[in-house]
This record gives C-alpha cells, sequence and structure tokens, in this order.
C-alpha cells in the first residue's frame, strides 16, 4: 500500500517529467491509457502466455513494466483532474481502498484477489485499451509481481529520476551516455538506490544527485 506521501512525491514527480517534454501536455491529447496498454502487453510477455512451449517468468522484466505503466497511469489521472495532484491523489487511494467493489469492465464483476497474475494482466490491458484504469487491480498486480508500495515507490522514483537526468544530458539532441564506466546508467541507478533511504524527504533530490556524482560528462 502506498502512502499519501510517496503518491504525492510520484505525482508530482510525473509532472515534472511531463512538462519537460511538454509544458502543455496536460491538454496535448496524448493516449497515456493506449501506452499503458501497450506495457501491459509487454508485461504478458514477461510472464509467459505460450502453452505450446516452455517458458519462464521474468519476474524483474515484469515489475520494470509495472513502473512504466505506473507513470502513463498518474499520468492520465492528473489530466483527469485537470493538474490538480491533490484530487487524483485522492482518487487513487480511494480506488486502493475500495476492494470489495471489484473491478466492472464489459458488464462483469471481476475479483482481483481470485484471479491468476495472468488473468490480471490481461484484465489491466483490456481496460486500458477501453481507455480506463483501475488503481486496486494495479495494486493487487504488483503484490502478485513481489512490487510493495515501498518497492513501488523506489522503483518509480528511480526511473523518473533517471528520464529527467537523461533530459538533462542531452538525452533528446544524441549527446548523452548510456554506458559510464562499462556499465549502463540503469544499473548505476540500482546502486545509487541502494545506498539510500527512501524515506528521506529530499529523496528524489538524493537519487539526482548521486546518478550527477557517477556520471562522467
Amino acid at each position: 500500500m502506498l502512502s499519501k506521501t510517496q503518491l504525492g512525491t510520484m505525482l508530482a514527480l510525473q509532472n515534472n517529467m511531463n512538462v519537460k517534454v511538454n509544458p502543455e501536455w496536460l491538454t496535448a491529447g496524448y493516449g497515456y491509457l493506449r501506452a499503458a496498454m501497450v506495457e501491459s502487453v509487454e508485461a504478458i510477455e514477461h510472464h509467459g502466455w505460450k502453452w505450446w512451449k516452455a517458458q519462464e517468468k521474468d519476474l524483474p522484466q515484469l515489475q520494470m513494466e509495472m513502473i512504466d505503466i505506473w507513470h502513463f497511469a498518474l499520468s492520465d489521472y492528473l489530466i483527469k483532474h485537470q493538474g490538480d495532484a491533490d484530487k487524483a491523489s485522492e482518487t487513487i487511494l480511494n480506488e486502493i481502498s475500495l476492494s470489495q467493489a471489484g473491478v466492472r469492465f464489459d458488464d462483469s464483476i471481476y475479483t482481483p484477489e481470485s484471479l491468476g497474475l495472468l488473468e490480471n494482466l490481461q484484465l489491466m490491458t483490456g481496460l486500458s485499451a477501453a481507455n480506463r484504469f483501475s488503481a486496486f487491480l494495479f495494486m493487487h498486480i504488483c503484490q502478485q509481481c513481489d512490487l510493495s508500495g515501498d518497492e513501488l515507490y523506489r522503483q518509480y522514483v528511480g526511473k523518473n529520476v533517471l528520464n529527467f537526468f537523461r533530459q538533462d544530458h542531452g538525452y533528446k539532441t544524441g549527446e548523452y551516455v548510456k554506458i559510464w564506466h562499462g556499465e549502463e546508467d540503469n544499473e548505476h541507478l540500482m546502486k545509487v538506490l541502494n545506498a539510500l533511504d527512501i524515506n528521506a524527504s529530499n529523496y528524489a533530490e538524493q537519487v539526482y544527485d548521486g546518478l550527477k556524482v557517477r556520471y562522467p560528462g
């Protein structure tokens, strides 16, 4: 379960990232839930679904897809509330707490607790394709993927800050260096995250500073 403080931080970071890409992002008409749908399908691929061949679930990649989906979902919540992060946060927290109501889709009520991970991923894909999202379903899938609220927060902030860092260092113009001292920036990010306390009030700033110290540019 996410805390109100964690959710507020994530919504603020998401808005900042979106503004950096396009200051008018709230009214640009971007298909954030379309993007969430595509990432959900990729999550299904990482889970494995083919009954005619042997497959193993790739949990780290599956978790990364969930983090990407959350970026797009937060953006959609902000759009639906005209950029009001407090109202978006209230809606998300209310949705998460309404587990008894289940998830309504196609005139049916689904209870994520009674479904397997693959079935819930398919449900999230269908909802996203219909331009809908369920924070409760998402958080239940996170539990099935071994992503606690704290771990979701840790990985989300890390990915968001890395994206911001990339933009600040020439990612869009092709000047950014992705390999640092023989390791990809994602690997450096994990080392930075492992050394920090997620409860720090300036956690995101510490992540950025940690990347800056390691960056060769």
